[in-house]
């Protein structure tokens, strides 16, 4: 297998799927839509979507029932980032390498895209009622969604977040928001395609401790690149963390620590998964090349 150029046809396959199930319909309404869409197909490197969907065939899943959750997915995901990037929260300019949603379309705009997003990733996944009436699992893999993104999952990490801007926080607190506001996200998405295919309940319990290292290591990660990074390679600003006055892992230990911690997580995830009795080599991959990424 040549990992790259499966990659690339996977994201070109979630793109498709992406962008059927888009708003394009619009009377008066039109420009909230041209919004929401704007950020949407901005590209991205779909990691969501693409995790959901090999966990999904790791567990011998083979059904389109996948695809609006996907789609979902990268909408709730896509709403989290139009948020962030708001002047009342980071302030961001440019977004995957292109303006920002509210520097486009205006603060007022961005703010119901993101809003718009949010609430069409719920009525997507219900399409999938229609398509499978009969799967239960359905029903468990919406439960799985509304509580990874909201109070007690990414949204509520966004709210310690934003709280917490400006203020030095302890450790504790720091995992607390990154388990919640990037994990919850990585989580679901491998979950959801856990449950859908079948899996028991002690498989998709195995895949939630699998992810929730993922998630922690992937924004680590995320903290040593704002920091070596540049502006060209991640698309976005570097050092808006510094900007923003905000604490970090690379800010609490060093570069150094940073980088074991991710090293370690990423061991202990990949350990997980070779536990399984399922296997998806490009899932492995994937999650090695995830968390070691250099943008």
């Amino acid at each position: 297998m040549n990992f790259d150029n499966e990659l690339k046809n996977q994201i070109e396959i979630i793109n498709d799927i992406i962008e059927k199930y888009l708003p394009h319909k619009a009377e008066f309404q039109k420009r909230l839509v041209q919004a929401m869409n704007y950020s949407m197909l901005a590209g991205g490197k779909r990691i969501r979507p693409l995790l959901m969907l090999q966990t999904y065939r790791m567990f011998g899943g083979k059904s389109a029932i996948i695809e609006p959750f996907m789609a979902a997915m990268e909408m709730i995901h896509t709403h989290s980032l139009v948020h962030d990037d708001l002047p009342s929260i980071d302030n961001d300019e440019y977004r995957r390498g292109q303006k920002t949603t509210h520097m486009e379309y205006g603060e007022a705009m961005a703010v119901l895209a993101g809003d718009g997003l949010l609430n069409y990733a719920y009525e997507t996944v219900s399409r999938a009622f229609a398509m499978e009436p009969e799967n239960l699992n359905i029903g468990v893999s919406i439960n799985i969604l509304a509580k990874k993104t909201g109070v007690y999952g990414m949204l509520g990490g966004q709210s310690v977040d934003v709280e917490s801007a400006g203020q030095a926080i302890e450790k504790e607190q720091l995992l607390f928001i990154y388990r919640l506001k990037t994990g919850a996200l990585i989580e679901a998405s491998m979950m959801i395609g856990a449950a859908l295919s079948g899996a028991s309940g002690e498989e998709v319990k195995q895949i939630e401790t699998i992810a929730s290292d993922i998630g922690l290591a992937f924004q680590i990660q995320d903290d040593i690149l704002d920091v070596t990074g540049t502006a060209g390679i991640l698309g976005k600003p570097v050092k808006s963390d510094e900007k923003n006055l905000k604490t970090t892992y690379v800010t609490l230990t060093g570069l150094k620590e940073a980088k074991k911690e991710v090293e370690m997580l990423s061991n202990r995830a990949i350990a997980g998964l070779d536990a399984l009795s399922a296997r998806n080599e490009f899932l492995r991959e994937l999650i090695i090349q995830l968390i070691n990424r250099e943008k």
